[in-house]
């Protein structure tokens, strides 16, 4: 049975890596054709992407009252974001950091992190406080595309539609195509999810683990693979934009869309580890990347190490501790 459930985990993971890189590809396509900034692209339609997985396993985490693996979850993804897959990707390739990054979205991250202290602290979160998480996240995304227009280098246009824009038949084609890798993508990120919930939610009972501590390493660094892949690849490709865009559009859909879905489905309490160790961890991995960003408008492979040192530190902390 052990190992049964561990396939379902390790299978789930797949899916979700898969059905997140459909999205992806699919989204940014069609944002590509637009002529949206990377930066923008990555803010938004990349992160939301790559956060579907923790958006789907939250839902379904919820539905079946798994309240530890929820926060777990969430708490333990934001971190890996920016310690894990941030660190690592800086140790692979330095990453130039806009100035838009370091004055706006940064510290819009940070602010909304620190807007959901007073939303727990009566340690529940109702349908009242979702839907002003949810309302955070429209006022967030209305903002950045607002801003776009101070941003610079557009993505060149894919595809047939760039080639020759006047053929609408190629156009419909390219649509059609590209919100097919969406669907596929939905798809595998709800199966994916369903997987992962069920199998997690074993193993944390047969091996005596917490929920939260499952939820924290296995959960976030699972739903947490299409950020890596993204980040890596864009890193790779020189689009440090759309690598350093994806990492905190991501934390903040995680914090809006991901528990304000999840209240959506089912009101629930907050275990008070969240307030004393999981949102503080958060915080303080979310203010270091300030001064780091700031310095220079980049991330170094030294401050890359230091990402991931700190990451394995508050991991470490939240464990023993909790």
């Amino acid at each position: 049975m052990m190992t049964a459930n561990l396939v379902l985990i390790v299978g789930g993971c797949g899916a979700l890596y898969f059905g997140a890189e459909w999205l992806v590809r699919g989204a940014a396509r069609i944002a590509a054709s637009l002529g949206v900034s990377p930066l923008v692209v990555g803010l938004t339609l990349v992160s939301l992407g790559t956060s579907a997985p923790e958006l789907v396993v939250g839902a379904f985490a919820a539905l079946k009252g798994e309240t530890g693996l929820l926060f777990g979850n969430v708490m333990g993804s934001n971190l890996a974001n920016i310690g894990l897959i941030l660190g690592t990707v800086a140790v692979i390739r330095p990453l130039a950091v806009a100035d838009r990054m370091v004055t706006r979205d940064v510290p819009i991250m940070i602010l909304i992190s620190l807007g959901t202290f007073p939303l727990l602290m009566d340690r529940r979160v109702d349908r009242t406080e979702g839907v002003i998480l949810l309302a955070l996240l429209v006022v967030y995304v209305a903002f950045t595309f607002y801003r776009a227009d101070d941003d610079e280098n557009l993505p060149d246009a894919a595809g047939p539609v760039a080639a020759d824009p006047e053929n609408d038949a190629a156009r419909v084609r390219a649509l059609m195509a590209n919100l097919g890798w969406v669907a596929l993508g939905a798809l595998g990120l709800g199966l994916g999810g369903k997987a992962i919930v069920e199998g997690a939610s074993y193993l944390a009972s047969a091996l005596g683990v917490s929920a939260e501590v499952i939820g924290l390493t296995v959960l976030a660094v699972g739903t947490s693979l299409p950020e890596l892949v993204t980040s890596v690849v864009a890193a790779a490709r020189q689009q440090a934009d759309i690598a350093v865009g994806n990492i905190v559009g991501s934390n903040v859909f995680n914090l809006t869309a991901v528990l304000g879905v999840a209240t959506l489905v089912r009101e629930f309490p907050v275990d008070p580890i969240v307030l004393s160790l999981q949102l503080p961890a958060v915080l303080a991995i979310s203010f270091l990347l300030w001064p780091i960003a700031w310095s220079r408008r980049r991330v170094s492979r030294a401050e890359g190490v230091l990402l991931l040192v700190v990451y394995c530190s508050c991991i470490a902390w939240i464990a023993l501790v909790g």
